[in-house]
């Protein structure tokens, strides 16, 4: 694939320097789609336990949108407006995977406007703020990395570029279509069941079969990988079909299915706790030099104070990086003093969750480059950040409620920069690919952080105190935040941990990475 960024024939650059990018059109339905993306993401995270990037439907959508009433758009303003999307989406990521355990513990009744939408806008600013130093070290200067949705996306931008949208338009509307249909039928007219399982008791074990017919799942499936979808299914089927009977305790029990899911919530989930904190930490080492160099490259740009001129290669500049970061970090700590009402556990958790985001930028950046963005284990890195911090607060002696709050703050701070920076990491590599100016993809990143910082606590009143059960109950089981719960609970010393759950997980952690290693 050709690229304009790598093009350096001054008789071609001025071209791509002077297409239409960043257009009123393209700013008011980047916003939309940022919104739509980030409510559908609250409902879609909440159920599957993840979100899908919002980038290539968003290109899709934006081409055939322009080309339907706009005939003189470019390929740049599409990339832009699926810059905006996709930052919605990834927001909700952030949030819907730590706030909610707020409500969990007991802390909050229902979700917080302002708490939410501040944390929901700095913990976004922050992921873009750091990711900014990285841009050369992981996407210019970076052979290793094949960011395979970064290019999917470019190559989608520049396939619609040169042809009619009579193909994706017809898919789009089949999807809805066929989405909307068996939607109806399972939540309208209760012609399909929506969830189909049985458990049965054998001697003292419990066995397990079931399964959603969800169109949400199903297009989750469409979009992930095929590798991404079979390890999803084989920790389902490891979980569910294997560890549930092994570890037996039906007794306990008069409804097997409930014994089903009280095995699973209360000692087999932590398993995955155990697999993540030692992917985290891995991934922490693997990107070490790439850390290194983007601390360089700050110091550097700060120091010269130079700006290249090419649109193609100049960024926001650093003295705005830093006005912007030092505004949210100080907007955080008074965050931080009205959850905890302690000045120590205040600076405490603030330099945690700085340090910590600035880590897991590159961690983010460096995976999302591997694997592409929907698939980042951002709930694996956000669990290592639970564990250095709640390390952290043990040491200093901070326990109890204020240690949970500030662990769920930590946790929602870093959620957030992790799932935003790798956005923004994906986003940027489409860009380079087809052309677009940096700084521009970077503006309106801020501005679909900004409009979809303000919907989040709206959406999730909503589902809470519409869906039965609320969230956190079986409808909306939001596993992310359920586990992040009952691990602030335990580290803080009001619940007992499965520690030997937690130490197997670490075991199989560690033989994937030995036989990762061997291949």
């Amino acid at each position: 694939m050709s690229s304009p960024v790598n093009d350096t024939d001054s008789t071609t650059q001025p071209d791509v320097n002077h297409r239409r990018e960043l257009t009123f059109r393209v700013v008011v339905l980047g916003i939309v789609l940022a919104i739509v993306m980030g409510a559908a993401n609250v409902y879609v995270g909440l159920k599957a336990g993840m979100t899908v990037s919002a980038s290539i439907p968003s290109a899709v959508m934006a081409m055939l949108l322009f080309k339907l009433f706009f005939r003189n758009s470019s390929i740049l303003e599409a990339n832009q407006v699926q810059t905006c999307a996709s930052a919605g989406e990834s927001l909700a990521a952030g949030i819907i995977f730590t706030m909610p355990a707020l409500v969990l513990i007991g802390f909050w009744d229902s979700f917080d406007f302002w708490s939410v939408t501040i944390i929901a806008l700095t913990g976004g600013l922050l992921g873009i703020l750091f990711m900014i130093p990285m841009r050369k070290v992981f996407i210019l200067n970076n052979d290793e990395l094949a960011y395979p949705e970064g290019v999917a996306c470019a190559a989608v931008l520049e396939a619609g570029d040169e042809k009619s949208h009579d193909d994706e338009g017809r898919n789009l509307l089949f999807g809805g279509i066929l989405g909307a249909i068996v939607a109806l039928a399972t939540k309208l007219f209760g012609i399909i069941t929506g969830t189909l399982e049985v458990a049965t008791v054998l001697g003292s074990r419990i066995f397990y079969f079931g399964g959603d017919l969800s169109p949400m799942l199903i297009a989750i499936g469409f979009i992930v990988r095929l590798n991404v979808a079979v390890l999803v299914f084989i920790g389902g089927a490891l979980s569910w079909l294997i560890a549930i009977p092994l570890l037996g305790g039906a007794e306990q029990f008069p409804v097997a299915l409930d014994g089903a899911y009280e095995i699973w919530s209360s000692q087999i989930r932590y398993i995955g706790v155990g697999a993540m904190v030692v992917g985290g930490f891995s991934s922490l080492f693997s990107v070490r030099h790439g850390l290194v160099s983007a601390v360089k490259e700050l110091i550097n740009n700060l120091t010269s104070g130079v700006l290249l001129e090419d649109d193609t290669q100049r960024d926001i500049p650093t003295w705005a990086i830093i006005s912007l970061g030092i505004g949210c970090i100080i907007v955080l700590t008074l965050v931080n003093y009205r959850f905890t009402g302690g000045l120590g556990i205040t600076l405490l958790a603030t330099i945690v969750m700085m340090v910590m985001g600035f880590f897991f930028t590159a961690v983010a950046s460096y995976i999302v480059g591997l694997v592409g963005n929907s698939n980042s284990p951002v709930s694996g890195m956000t669990i290592t950040a639970v564990l250095v911090a709640d390390g952290m607060l043990w040491l200093f002696n901070y326990s109890g409620t204020e240690a949970m709050v500030a662990t769920l703050g930590i946790a929602a701070i870093v959620c957030c920069v992790a799932a935003t920076s790798g956005d923004v990491c994906n986003d940027l590599k489409t860009g380079s690919l087809v052309g677009a100016a940096p700084f521009r993809q970077q503006i309106m990143q801020i501005a679909g952080v900004f409009v979809a910082a303000f919907v989040m606590a709206p959406v999730l009143n909503l589902l809470h105190n519409n869906i039965a059960g609320g969230i956190g109950g079986r409808e909306l089981s939001a596993p992310q935040a359920s586990l992040f719960a009952s691990l602030a609970s335990g580290f803080s010393g009001e619940t007992a941990l499965p520690w030997d759950m937690i130490a197997y997980g670490a075991l199989a952690g560690l033989l994937v990475l030995i036989v990762d290693w061997q291949l």
